[in-house]
């Protein structure tokens, strides 16, 4: 099977679950700009999931572009990946609408973890298939921003129950550290057409 269709579909569900957390954002009644105060802790839980859903749709798409064609296992890898995603909409819901609370930012740290896990089956899946010397193998690396991001994760879980402003820094601090651009993959192909290239061109 190619990876079109499953990019396709993984789209949908992603800008699905983009409406669904806008959708939270409720409108207040009043035209004074104090009505807004109590949108505050929605809106910014709000910003830092759609940057989050935002980095995995943008990752998401250099998987793909990384494979040529996908197995059974990589179709349900990928919807393990989705599944949990779609949990983040309740997860920022929650939190925003209860002021960043202790239990609700530990079960947003929760809502994070878990993408990021279901994520890394997802690229040993799609390495497996396409063996170790694939373009993906060879672009991931040692991948230390996807190891370091579970532990940062759950660091700020247990540091929720007590203080949850430290949670939110590291919740914002692993968003920032996957927003800088990762060139790995776009590098991993482009030398990989250019190889190609080079290749075909020889045996003209």
């Amino acid at each position: 099977m190619k990876p079109e269709r499953l990019n396709a579909f993984s789209d949908g569900v992603i800008a699905i679950i983009i409406t669904i957390m806008v959708l939270e954002l409720k409108i207040p009644h009043g035209a004074e700009i104090s009505v807004l105060i109590p949108l505050i802790p929605v809106f910014l839980s709000y910003v830092l999931s759609f940057a989050y859903v935002a980095i995995y749709w943008n990752n998401h798409h250099h998987l793909m572009h990384a494979s040529t064609h996908v197995s059974g296992v990589i179709l349900w890898a990928n919807m393990n990946l989705l599944f949990w995603l779609s949990l983040i909409p309740f997860a920022t819901a929650w939190m925003g609408e209860n002021n960043f609370a202790r239990v609700p930012t530990a079960l947003y740290g929760l809502a994070l973890l878990m993408p990021a896990i279901s994520f890394f089956f997802l690229q040993r899946a799609i390495i497996r298939h396409h063996g170790h010397g694939g373009i993906l193998a060879h672009a991931i690396g040692r991948d230390f921003k996807g190891k370091i991001s579970p532990i940062l994760y759950a660091i700020g879980i247990v540091a929720a129950l007590f203080e949850p402003w430290i949670a939110g820094i590291l919740y914002v601090a692993v968003a920032l550290m996957w927003v800088i651009p990762d060139r790995r993959i776009e590098r991993a192909i482009l030398g990989s057409q250019s190889a190609e290239g080079h290749s075909h061109g020889e045996t003209r």
